[in-house]
């Protein structure tokens, strides 16, 4: 069986709309850029967000023994800042 090549591909009838079922799948276009959209960036955004609060808080709990990032950061944190300022009693000073 032989095809004819030259003919043009069939097309829907331009002057008649498509019929679309109001209970059918709501489909839409959605923007994406080399395979990566915009629900894909969101997605991984608040997991690397997630990660990177877990770990700035092991960085400051593990550092937190140092003095200066006691004064410089951990003083300046509302309700837990008073717990990492030490006074010295005026007995213990030697001058």
């Amino acid at each position: 069986m032989k095809t004819n090549l030259t003919s043009p591909p069939r097309r829907p009838a331009s002057g008649y709309p498509t019929y679309k079922s109001p209970y059918g799948p709501k489909y839409f276009y959605q923007s994406q850029i080399a395979g990566i959209s915009t629900k894909h960036l969101l997605k991984e955004g608040v997991k690397a967000g997630m990660f990177g609060g877990v770990a700035l808080f092991a960085v400051i709990f593990y550092a937190s023994g140092i003095p200066r990032l006691q004064r410089d950061i951990l003083q300046k944190v509302p309700f837990v800042g008073h717990y990492f300022i030490h006074e010295i009693p005026a007995s213990d000073n030697p001058f």
